[in-house]
């Protein structure tokens, strides 16, 4: 993106950085122990409060991913195999660091056979082996379509599965080319056709050119896929390399599609120019788990 085309930052996206005894505890500790966060890795603009909070998204699976899209700040580079030792190091982390709700997500690993599947399993393992007191939330990659991996998660009823669809359709062979829509709505759809008490999740990041009908239809889509939760973020572009913002969207703009969200039917939505997927995670499931009890 070329200095003519920058487009200044409004107010409404600056942010305190706050720090405290959780936030000192969790950025030490990830420091030490060489732990891989999406809070860092993605240029996560919320990363101060969740940690402060007491909440942090530990990534797996490495830090390198093997996909190419251009809104994410994760590296492209040399695959390395799946670290044996990363379940034990996660969950021992998670336990720890006393975390009530553990958000886990991984790079992409289309190199490997199961898509990374047989890690999330491994690592569910060791945090419930750990504490029964810990929620566990994933937000997986799309698998590459392979049900039956997808299938070895579920099995072991984490409590939140999420998949992001990141933008609209017509964006997908600008924004992320190597990931197909269809397969992302049949992936959330697959997991509540083999769980149904699990919860299933999704996001998108507006700003990067669609326009409202669009949106509005991804949502409509999520929704006849069965899936539950829902978040709105503003797109930042993480460097000049990026695909450019292309407008930055009020935060009464996300207030309504909050409550049109609502009215198609899911159980929470949380949006807003700083949403992302696991903010404020906890309480998007306390919502939907009071929706689904009432």
């Amino acid at each position: 993106m070329q200095r003519s085309n920058y487009i200044r930052k409004p107010d409404w996206l600056k942010v305190k950085f706050p720090a405290g005894a959780n936030y000192t505890k969790i950025d030490r500790y990830h420091r030490l122990n060489g732990l891989n966060s999406v809070c860092r890795s993605a240029a996560c603009p919320n990363q101060g409060e969740c940690w402060s909070q007491g909440t942090a998204t530990f990534m797996i699976l490495g830090n390198i991913c093997s996909r190419h899209c251009r809104f994410c700040n994760v590296a492209n580079g040399q695959l390395e195999p799946p670290d044996p030792d990363e379940p034990l190091k996660v969950a021992t982390a998670i336990y720890e660091l006393e975390l009530n709700h553990a958000v886990i997500t991984t790079v992409t690993r289309d190199d490997l056979a199961d898509g990374g599947a047989s890690q999330f399993v491994a690592l569910i393992r060791e945090i419930r082996n750990l504490t029964r007191d810990c929620r566990i939330e994933l937000l997986i990659s799309d698998l590459q379509g392979d049900h039956a991996a997808l299938a070895t998660i579920v099995a072991e009823k984490p409590d939140i599965i999420g998949h992001n669809v990141e933008t609209v359709p017509r964006l997908y062979g600008q924004v992320r080319p190597e990931a197909e829509y269809k397969r992302t709505l049949e992936l959330l759809a697959a997991i509540q056709s083999q769980d149904g008490k699990i919860i299933t999740k999704s996001g998108l990041m507006l700003g990067m050119g669609e326009t409202e009908e669009e949106v509005l239809q991804v949502m409509a889509d999520l929704r006849a896929h069965d899936c539950q939760l829902l978040t709105l973020g503003q797109y930042l572009a993480p460097t000049k390399d990026h695909f450019p913002v292309q407008r930055y969207v009020p935060p009464q703009e996300f207030s309504d599609y909050a409550e049109k969200g609502f009215a198609l039917g899911f159980a929470h939505v949380e949006a807003g120019p700083l949403v992302r997927s696991s903010y404020h995670a906890e309480e998007q499931y306390e919502a939907s788990r009071s929706c689904k009890n009432g």
